[in-house]
């Protein structure tokens, strides 16, 4: 990032202030990942890729009814983790991460989920986002912002970040909230984007930070892909409509027949026969001596 100290220091100010307003209006904000233990919510965190938290709790009762801990997860037959899965989208590959991961805290970490970053990226299905909200929610030590779908709106819509990616996204956050905020920083952000700030037609009536939002009562578009665009009814039509254009049919080369050739008879065979031998040799004439002296 390439502000100034005292642009920075204005910036961490004004999101200081921001924030306390959203904490304010959310102070419920939490993981809503139903979990018991530290075991429980990695599981249940890889469980919510591309899936929402509703439909993961819904699943993870009998998942850990059935398989408590890493020792019965490592050992379960995989078709029948499939199955408890199988309303949830990938849940064949869902279903291979999590018995790999309960069989990698076995072998590396005597049955422990780790408190380091480096060691949790190293598990199956699980990445820098996974491994902040554990070390958030779990341990309450994160290293750094967890950036999902609503962090990354609202972060941008807010003026926070113009930056597209969640790494460069998060490492501004970082820069502009004390690591003590990371954590609730997320479960704020994201609950204002679930509950006020959505991604189609925004409630900023009811936003308490309109003030401070320069994207306030405009922000439809902010943060979110562009929609693709849709072809009328007369597009679609002209379309259906059109003869379609047929490719030229490449002509195959004609084979060339042999030329037939006419039937000969004895005689013309012999004629040629005759023409085709070879020449006698002529013998050469012998010098005769000449007279004796």
């Amino acid at each position: 990032m390439s502000r100034k100290p005292a642009r920075i220091a204005q910036a961490q100010r004004i999101c200081k202030e921001t924030f306390a307003a959203l904490r304010a209006k959310h102070p419920d904000a939490h993981c809503e990942l139903d979990h018991e233990s530290p075991f429980q919510l990695i599981v249940a965190t890889v469980l919510s890729a591309q899936t929402t938290d509703v439909l993961v709790n819904q699943v993870t009762p009998e998942l850990f009814r059935r398989w408590p801990t890493p020792k019965a997860l490592a050992a379960a037959d995989r078709a029948e983790v499939e199955q408890v899965l199988s309303r949830m989208g990938m849940f064949r590959q869902k279903a291979k991460n999590i018995t790999a991961l309960a069989g990698q805290l076995l072998e590396r970490h005597g049955g422990e989920v780790p408190r380091k970053l480096d060691e949790l990226v190293a598990l199956s299905g699980v990445g820098r986002k996974t491994a902040n909200v554990v070390l958030g929610v779990a341990f309450g030590a994160p290293e750094g912002v967890v950036v999902d779908t609503h962090v990354q709106r609202i972060s941008q819509r807010l003026g926070w970040t113009q930056e597209t990616t969640p790494e460069k996204i998060e490492a501004e956050l970082m820069e502009l909230f004390p690591r003590e905020d990371w954590d609730m920083l997320s479960h704020t952000l994201i609950f204002h984007g679930r509950r006020i700030c959505a991604a189609r037609s925004p409630a900023c009536a009811a936003c308490p930070v309109t003030a401070a939002c320069p994207n306030a009562f405009a922000a439809e578009n902010v943060g979110r892909k562009a929609p693709r665009a849709r072809r009328t009814n007369t597009e679609k039509s002209a379309k259906a409509k059109a003869p379609k254009a047929k490719a030229p049919k490449a002509k195959a080369p004609k084979a060339k027949a042999p030329k037939a050739k006419p039937p000969q008879t004895k005689a013309a065979k012999l004629a040629s026969s005759a023409t085709k031998a070879p020449a006698p040799k002529a013998a050469k004439a012998k010098s005769s001596p000449g007279p004796r002296s």
